[in-house]
């Protein structure tokens, strides 16, 4: 009996050391909290095993309108490091959890906040704003994830944001920072040659998101779903986009975390084929990086095309 006791509390003291070890581990890594799930996956790839990621927003949310949960603050709190999109992407919910959050360090313009946004050929920069045009951008259109070459500023971004808060190991980020441009550029070169057939083809989008990864490919977006950014469209809006789509000969339209409602419905009426792509990875559970949701945006288009 006291042997089994005695070996029942080596087995209980050893769990417990593991357990200690595992949290001594991720005590000391670095606490980056990100706003989207691209740029968890690509700080991983670039930390490594120095960090500690989590999203803050799921890959089916729209952007736009996160729902804001308690637990975003208490994150914030404890963040090392604060890795955003920019270009206001998230002003609709990030600024005024950063209001409640007491975290000075992760502020915009401190050393602890990364702008992803730094160095990106911003599209769609209005001239002037008015809200009567809907949910317009004052800095442009802040969806240039969906070109894959800013992905590579991306990554030089978080690369050096985290060698900036952290430069006794900037050899490590660097280090993975080729390792993971390198892994991109392969793909990039890949999606080329997958995207060829998608080349001039003309498409509907719901919203006034895809205009990056579309430039990238070559591809036309003939009109939008949405009367103005953000605003649900209107009966006579679709009777002139049907009509413009029977014009142009359109024959796909796209869509992310929206309702399928109304592209069913112009589907329907043209025989366009109605294609769901992904606005940020993490959305499916094959799409859990940022190379795998580019793959698979290009994959159901190109299956799209090749339908038709």
């Amino acid at each position: 009996m006291k042997s089994i006791r005695r070996n029942f509390l080596q087995c209980f003291l050893a769990i417990g050391i593991l357990l200690s070890l595992d949290c001594a581990v991720h005590a000391q890594q670095i606490r980056v909290i990100t706003t989207i799930p691209d740029l968890a996956d690509i700080t991983r790839q670039i930390g490594k095993e120095l960090v500690n990621v989590e999203s803050l927003t799921k890959g089916v949310e729209f952007m736009h309108a996160v729902p804001v949960r308690p637990s975003f603050v208490p994150k914030l709190n404890r963040a090392d490091v604060l890795v955003a999109m920019g270009l206001d992407l998230e002003v609709s919910w990030l600024p005024a959890l950063m209001e409640v959050a007491s975290n000075a360090k992760i502020l915009p313009g401190q050393a602890g906040h990364i702008d992803c946004s730094i160095g990106v050929s911003v599209a769609e920069v209005p001239r002037t704003v008015d809200r009567s045009e809907g949910d317009v951008h004052p800095r442009g259109n802040p969806h240039y994830n969906l070109d894959p070459l800013n992905g590579r500023i991306i990554a030089r971004n978080i690369a050096d944001g985290l060698s900036r808060n952290f430069p006794r190991h900037k050899a490590a980020f660097d280090k993975n920072l080729n390792a993971y441009l390198a892994e991109l550029n392969k793909a990039i070169a890949r999606w080329e040659g997958t995207a060829a057939p998608l080349k001039g083809a003309k498409i509907v989008a719901y919203h006034r998101d895809w205009s990056y990864f579309a430039n990238r490919f070559d591809m036309e977006i003939i009109g939008s779903i949405e009367t103005k950014p953000g605003i649900e469209p209107t009966p006579n809006h679709l009777i002139s986009l049907v009509q413009r789509m029977q014009q142009e000969k359109v024959k796909i339209i796209i869509y992310g975390p929206q309702s399928d409602r109304f592209p069913r419905q112009l589907a329907g009426q043209t025989g366009a084929t109605v294609v769901r792509l992904q606005s940020t990875a993490g959305a499916l559970p094959e799409t859990d990086t940022y190379i795998k949701f580019i793959d698979y945006n290009l994959t159901s288009l190109f299956a799209a095309v090749k339908k038709d």
